[in-house]
């Protein structure tokens, strides 16, 4: 089996597992990568609404951790992802 045949037979809804294989393709040794929203809409031509959509069916499906990273100064920075990779 592939490291993606369990993504592809999932029951994830086509924009997820876009996301998701995104995401692994992008994602360091440990799983995790940093990608902006708009960027991810951006590159895979999709609307941010579909994309934040799509993190959503990945988080409730546990395919994907999400963790919200800040500046020194408090300011909101990139979410954290971690993902599953079975």
């Amino acid at each position: 089996m592939g490291r993606l045949d369990l993504i592809y037979s999932s029951e994830l809804p086509h924009r997820a597992r876009s996301v998701y294989i995104y995401l692994a393709d992008r994602a360091n040794k440990d799983g995790e990568c940093w990608p902006a929203i708009p960027t991810i809409a951006k590159e895979l031509k999709l609307s941010q609404t579909t994309v934040r959509r799509a993190l959503n069916d990945l988080r409730k499906a546990g395919w994907l951790q999400t963790e919200q990273r800040y500046r020194k100064n408090g300011a909101k920075s990139s979410l954290l992802y971690s993902i599953k990779r079975d």
